[in-house]
């Protein structure tokens, strides 16, 4: 069985038709549709695709959300679980691909695929572990040169995104994952209200098994960088960072820097 857990709030008609139609024409048995909105306008729109399953709960953040999928995929016995932000969309049949990938991966916990803008520009999504300098020096130090030659290294941009890549930490807005290892690991740490989560999350399975990138799959995503437009969305992105680096190290990190080492090995 494979599932998927979409999580809403006050989330565009358009958009939701869009995902929704995307996963109703894969081979996903179950699409748990869990709505923080303050009302339940969507369960109408939601209760028109026959593979959705809508939940209302109150608003405990992204990951809280995604919890409640991930566990009922657990209990009902899924093979793999796929998290899904509900602004991407996708051609064709990507959660079979990603499905028949893993089944010829074993060593594999996590992949994701080849995320792109509207336009068709790439998304640069594949990033080593992160130091405090990579979130929050290239976001507040107004230097052009840095950020493009930091970001070319932090962000994997030199790998070319052509190939199958075991990549440190994957985007949440589209994590495809094997519930066995997610019964070992856990779902999402709900500390994290928003932000950050995926980077938790993508680490720990990590220590469990590969985390791939798979470029032979391909999936939209509008990517509205809410963090850079809105003080209140700002403000939950810095406390979720303080949280990441209280729990992993700040400065004092041997694993990461173990782990990237690994990564940039190829680079060379």
């Amino acid at each position: 069985m494979v599932t998927a857990s979409v999580v809403l709030y006050n989330t565009p008609r358009q958009e939701i038709c869009q995902i929704l139609g995307s996963l109703e024409e894969s081979a996903v048995d179950k699409v748990y549709v869990i709505d923080h909105s303050p009302g339940e306008e969507s369960r109408e729109i939601v209760g028109s695709f026959g593979k959705a399953l809508y939940e209302h709960h109150p608003n405990g953040g992204y990951g809280r959300g995604h919890n409640h999928g991930i566990r009922k995929a657990l209990e009902n016995g899924s093979k793999y679980h796929a998290v899904i932000n509900p602004d991407v969309y996708w051609e064709g049949d990507a959660i079979g691909a990603l499905r028949d990938f893993m089944d010829s991966r074993v060593d594999c916990g996590l992949v994701m695929p080849k995320v792109l803008f509207p336009n068709g520009d790439i998304q640069y999504l594949c990033k080593l572990l992160p130091t405090p300098m990579d979130l929050i020096g290239r976001r507040f130090l107004p230097l052009k040169g840095y950020t493009e030659r930091h970001n070319y290294e932090y962000e994997m941009r030199w790998s070319g995104y052509d190939h199958v890549m075991e990549i440190p930490s994957l985007s949440g807005c589209f994590m495809f994952m094997r519930c066995d290892v997610l019964r070992k690991t856990g779902g999402f740490d709900e500390r994290f209200f928003l932000y950050a989560e995926d980077m938790d999350l993508c680490r720990r399975i990590g220590e469990e098994s590969a985390t791939l990138f798979y470029p032979d799959v391909e999936v939209y995503h509008a990517y509205k960088r809410d963090s850079y437009k809105h003080l209140k969305f700002l403000g939950m992105h810095i406390s979720s960072i303080i949280k990441y680096f209280n729990k992993w190290g700040w400065i004092f990190d041997s694993r990461r820097k173990e782990i990237n080492q690994r990564s940039l090995q190829e680079r060379r």
